[in-house]
């Protein structure tokens, strides 16, 4: 299973449409769309969960490609690091 990170959303995006057009290219397992908490908008980006292979189409079919006018950016998510290290050492 892999993780996709999905950035350079229309704040209209719904958690449907970001299933309709990823499930093209395979099962999508999971979604989670960040959104405002006070407008309940997209807040521009959002993380999918799919199979090794189906995830690689998903990238090599959507990155760089438009969805309702934005140029979409996918790409595996990646590990955040010295996540809780903020302050001085």
């Amino acid at each position: 299973m892999k993780k996709l990170f999905v950035g350079s959303l229309p704040p209209t995006t719904t958690e449907e449409s970001l299933l309709a057009l990823f499930s093209q290219f395979g099962t999508v397992r999971s979604i989670k769309l960040v959104k405002d908490l006070f407008s309940g908008k997209c807040k521009g980006f959002g993380f999918l969960e799919m199979e090794g292979h189906e995830a690689r189409a998903a990238i090599a079919g959507l990155d760089g490609k438009s969805f309702e006018g934005n140029t979409l950016k996918v790409k595996y998510e990646e590990e955040q690091r010295g996540k809780g290290h903020k302050g001085r050492r």
